[in-house]
């Protein structure tokens, strides 16, 4: 799946973005039908464990988000706002005076969008009604969830940071016999 770090739920569900939210359900319920046999089939280790508890919160937050007009719309916006930051920033890299400006926006934009949709509205998802029916998602599952989704907002943040432009920090120029004198006198001082 080719995320770039701005997840799409759509994409999750297999969904064009005009989907209708009963076509959203309908790939919901299909796709966690899937999953939930699929970890009934399979013996549970932690990496399993924590795997199919993302899977499950994915497809959960891409229906609770999806499913409601409101959500859906705020989400699409947020997405393509950050999107569009990167985009500027990367546009802006020579300038730096500029490019910082639109770092700290993008960053700040960037933050939001991911505790938003990549943990709060995930957590929300695993609250609701038709999404616990679907999924038997219960306390437990968050609980756990919490750590795993942390961690999985944490590593999109980097990789997202990773691909984007920084500038080149040049090394220090130290006179380190002058900073051996100074430091001397200041010693010979106390020593007063």
């Amino acid at each position: 799946m080719s995320e770039q770090g701005y997840v799409d739920y759509f994409e999750i569900l297999g969904l064009p973005e005009d989907c209708k939210p009963g076509e959203v359900r309908k790939h919901y319920k299909k796709m966690m039908k899937d999953l939930v046999i699929e970890i009934s089939r399979v013996e549970i280790t932690e990496d399993r464990r924590d795997k199919y508890l993302l899977d499950m919160a994915r497809l959960n937050a891409a229906f609770y988000i999806l499913r409601d007009n409101a959500r859906r719309a705020r989400y699409m916006e947020d997405r393509k706002r950050v999107i569009q930051l990167e985009a500027d920033w990367r546009d802006a890299a020579r300038d730096p005076v500029a490019s910082d400006g639109l770092r700290r926006r993008f960053d700040s934009a960037l933050r939001h969008f991911l505790s938003t949709y990549m943990e709060e509205l995930m957590l929300q998802a695993g609250r609701d009604k038709e999404c616990v029916e679907a999924s038997n998602w219960d306390l437990a599952h968050e609980r756990h969830a919490g750590r795993v989704l942390r961690h999985y907002r944490q590593r999109l943040y980097h990789e997202i940071h990773g691909r984007l432009p920084f500038y080149d920090v040049s090394e220090p120029k130290i006179d380190w016999a002058e900073r051996a004198r100074t430091a001397a006198s200041i010693l010979a001082e106390g020593d007063q």
